[in-house]
């Protein structure tokens, strides 16, 4: 992992861009986090997109942040400026085409658009932990906070450096990884947009049902996929607060 660019943020958070081989990432830490006092780390996911996504990421860092939390993000395969996956752009584009004329999604689309990013994705996840928890002022555990939904259950699964997830219901999850969540243990938020246009409603409350942690709560608000409250961020806090100090 190499840093890339480095600069302060009003409210003091430091954010440095970087890359992990090709993969490009941010890190935001506390003003406070220090080799002396270093900050439980959370995994801030997302749908891909780095520049597109990033005025919601660095939000999410900096209110996480004000709670001691550091944050970090990797650009995800097939997204950004990484090279694309025309197996992939077909299925997402077969994706578009169901949902606008209103036909159920098939599975096998699904899977086609998913299984492979997460079979990609949660690598690079693992090895950018591998690379961020030896910096001094970063500490475990670890959160995971965001989408996509299926990438947090495979990194919940065989990830056990991750001890508490937040998850966004707001993706088509294959059945596959619907059996694969009743391996999930850890501690769990989800949160359910009601009235998400592109979400599968009771799919997704399938899922919280198959998880097989003791410890999961669900949080259903109305509005479509971007109107999560801002509260919800404070019990998200709150959540990781219990979990990761």
């Amino acid at each position: 992992m190499q840093f890339t660019s480095e600069r302060r943020l009003d409210d003091g958070v430091l954010e440095r861009e970087f890359v992990l081989g090709e993969i490009p990432g941010v890190l935001w830490t506390p003003r406070s986090a220090s080799a002396s006092a270093p900050a439980p780390l959370i995994l801030a996911g997302h749908p891909g997109g780095l520049p597109l996504m990033y005025p919601r990421l660095v939000a999410r860092a900096r209110h996480t942040a004000a709670e001691g939390f550091a944050a970090a993000t990797i650009e995800l395969p097939g997204s950004g400026d990484r090279p694309r996956s025309a197996a992939a752009e077909e299925a997402r584009a077969d994706l578009r085409r169901a949902v606008r004329a209103g036909r159920p999604v098939d599975d096998e689309i699904v899977d086609r658009l998913v299984l492979p990013l997460v079979e990609q994705a949660v690598p690079e996840w693992r090895a950018a932990l591998d690379a961020l928890l030896p910096l001094p002022e970063i500490g475990g555990p670890v959160g995971y906070a965001g989408g996509v939904i299926s990438i947090g259950i495979r990194l919940a699964v065989v990830e056990p450096r991750i001890s508490a997830a937040l998850l966004f219901a707001g993706s088509f999850v294959p059945r596959t990884m619907v059996e694969e969540a009743r391996q999930v243990t850890i501690p769990l938020l989800v949160l359910l947009q009601w009235d998400d246009e592109g979400n599968d409603r009771q799919q997704a409350l399938d899922l919280f049902d198959a998880f097989g942690s003791e410890e999961k709560t669900l949080h259903a608000n109305l509005g479509g996929h971007t109107g999560v409250p801002r509260f919800e961020g404070d019990d998200g806090n709150r959540f990781f607060a219990r979990h990761l100090t």
